[in-house]
C-alpha cells in the first residue's frame, strides 16, 4: 500500500481549467472519496492519478515516486470503471486473469491468484460464465476482481456503482467497505452520490468548479461544512439556506431574514455587518410550534418520518423532518421554530465561508425571535 500526494496540481484543456491548484494528502490504507456534481473535476483528478491524463502543472506522488510522466502500467495502480469494461468474449475467469496474462505471469501462479480472488468475491461458481450471463452486481464484482488480482498499491474507482439499482448499490457498498478493511489498500473513489461518500469514506474531498472545497471526515463535512456550497451539497434532504443580513447587538450577532430573526452568537473575526446566509438542516426545525409563521406546501411520507416543506413567502421555503403521524394538509397554516444552536452562518456569495466557530451543538433549545419581539427586547 502507498500514500498518494497531490501538490498544487492543475489541469487545463485549452483555456478551460478542469482542476485548479489541488492539494490532497491521502494516507496509506485510507478510503478517500472525491465527491461533487458533474463537471467539478473529480474524474479528471482520478484520470491524472491513473496516468490517463497528465497534469498541466504540479506534482503527483504515489508512495516514494513522482508519477507525473509515468504511463498507467508503471504506476502500480488498478482502476475500476463505471462501465465495468469487461471483455464480452472472455469468461469470468479469463477476464480476471487478463492483467496477469499481460504481465506474463506463469499459468500455474495465474490460476492460483484467480482462484483466490474469485473466492474472496464469491465468484467461484461463475468462473466459466460470460459477462452477458451475469447480473449487474456480479459484473461489478468481476471488474473488482480484475483489479484485485494484481494486488496493486492503490485502487482507483470511478463511480463503479452508478449503474446498479438502489438495493444492489447498498449491498455493494457493504461489500466494498468489507473489502477495504480486509485488504488495507489505499482506495480513491469518485462519486456524485453523497450517501456513498458518507457511508464508505475515511475522508471526503468535496470539489466544485475544479477546486477543492473541503477535505475532512464525513461527520465534519456534515456538521461543520467549510462553506455554503458544501453545506448545500451534503445532506438529504439538503440544508435550508436562507439569505439575509447580519447585525451586531450587545456584542453578539443577530441574523435577520424575511419573517424572523435568529441569535447567531459569537461568529468570530471574519463576520461583518451586511448580507450573509444562514443554513439549518431539516432536523434543526421544529414544525408545529414556535414563533415563525408559514404554510404547508408539501408532506412526503417516507414511512419512518415525514419530510415537510413549509412556505414562508413566494421565494422562501424550508424543509423539516416530522414524525410519521404528523401530517398536515397542503395550504394549512403552521408555526415552527429554528434551533439557533444548530444553525450555520455563511459570508455572502455562493461559496461564502462558514463563520461559526467549532461544531454546532445538537439537541439544544430553540432561540428564535420574531421581528416584533426583536424590536421590544
Amino acid at each position: 500500500m502507498a500514500d498518494v500526494v497531490l501538490t498544487n496540481v492543475n489541469k487545463k484543456f485549452g483555456t478551460f481549467t478542469a482542476v485548479e491548484d489541488l492539494n490532497l494528502d491521502i494516507g496509506q490504507g485510507e478510503f478517500i472519496s472525491l465527491l461533487g456534481p458533474s463537471g467539478c473535476g473529480k474524474t479528471t483528478t482520478l484520470r491524472m492519478l491513473a496516468g490517463l491524463e497528465f497534469p498541466t502543472s504540479g506534482e503527483i506522488r504515489i508512495g516514494e515516486r513522482v508519477v507525473n510522466d509515468l504511463p498507467p502500467g508503471d504506476r502500480d495502480i488498478a482502476m475500476v470503471f463505471q462501465s465495468y469494461a469487461l471483455y464480452p468474449h472472455m469468461s469470468v475467469g479469463q477476464n480476471i486473469a487478463y492483467p496477469l496474462k499481460k504481465r506474463r505471469v506463469p499459468k500455474p501462479e495465474r490460476a492460483e491468484l484467480v482462484a483466490k480472488t474469485a473466492e474472496m468475491l464469491q465468484l467461484t461458481p461463475l468462473l466459466h460464465r460470460k459477462p452477458k450471463e451475469l447480473s449487474g452486481g456480479q459484473q461489478q464484482r468481476v471488474a473488482l476482481g480484475r483489479a484485485l488480482v494484481r494486488d496493486p498499491k492503490v485502487f482507483l474507482l470511478d463511480e463503479p456503482l452508478s449503474n446498479l439499482d438502489a438495493k444492489l448499490r447498498g449491498y455493494m457498498r457493504a461489500e466494498l467497505i468489507e473489502l477495504h478493511q480486509r485488504l488495507g489498500r489505499t482506495m480513491v473513489y469518485v462519486t456524485h452520490d453523497q450517501l456513498e461518500a458518507m457511508t464508505m469514506s475515511d475522508r471526503i474531498a468535496v470539489m466544485e468548479g475544479g477546486k477543492l472545497q473541503q477535505f475532512a471526515q464525513p461527520q465534519e463535512v456534515y456538521r461543520a461544512p467549510a462553506n455554503r456550497f458544501v453545506a448545500s451539497f451534503i445532506g438529504t434532504p439538503g440544508m435550508n439556506i436562507v439569505d439575509g443580513a447580519l447585525r451586531e447587538e450587545s456584542g453578539q450577532w443577530v441574523f435577520d431574514a424575511p419573517g424572523f430573526s435568529v441569535n447567531a452568537g459569537d461568529l468570530g473575526s471574519d463576520a461583518r455587518p451586511g448580507p450573509a446566509a444562514m443554513g439549518i438542516r431539516p432536523e434543526g426545525l421544529t414544525i408545529g410550534s414556535g414563533p415563525i409563521q408559514g404554510t404547508i406546501q408539501l408532506v412526503e411520507q417516507t414511512g419512518h418520518e415525514n419530510i415537510t416543506v413549509v412556505r414562508l413567502d413566494d421565494d422562501l421555503r424550508m424543509t423539516g423532518r416530522t414524525a410519521p403521524d404528523q401530517i398536515w394538509r397542503m395550504g394549512e397554516p403552521v408555526q415552527f421554530s429554528i434551533d439557533a444552536h444548530q444553525a450555520h452562518f455563511f459570508a455572502e456569495g455562493p461559496n461564502g465561508k462558514r463563520l461559526n466557530r467549532g461544531v454546532p451543538k445538537t439537541g439544544a433549545s430553540p432561540a428564535n425571535r420574531t421581528p416584533s419581539k426583536e424590536a421590544t427586547s
